[in-house]
């Protein structure tokens, strides 16, 4: 059994499924791409625009997307370092 995802393995793997697609994805793959539900996405979207880790974009014929800020790309960096940091030393969480 899987061990369940923290807060910011699940910021990360929103973030990480942006760049994944060059830097700017639809709501529905990215809803299929984070395995989260509708409610628990609309959530950390509006958290991720309102610290500006991402953009909304709407497009030609009210396509929406969501694009990665310079500031998402700087969490994504940090958030290697840090589990780089905590796999040297041995810190994981069991399962």
């Amino acid at each position: 059994m899987s061990k369940k995802r923290g807060r910011l393995q699940i910021i990360h793997d929103i973030l990480g499924a942006i760049r994944d697609k060059g830097g700017t994805i639809k709501p529905t793959h990215l809803l299929y791409k984070s395995n989260l539900s509708h409610q628990m996405m609309g959530e950390y979207i509006k958290e991720l625009k309102e610290k500006g880790f991402i953009t909304e974009d709407e497009g030609k014929k009210r396509s929406k997307t969501f694009s990665l800020s310079s500031k998402g790309y700087e969490y994504l960096a940090e958030y290697r370092t840090v589990v780089r940091f905590i796999e040297s030393f041995g810190l994981e969480e069991e399962a």
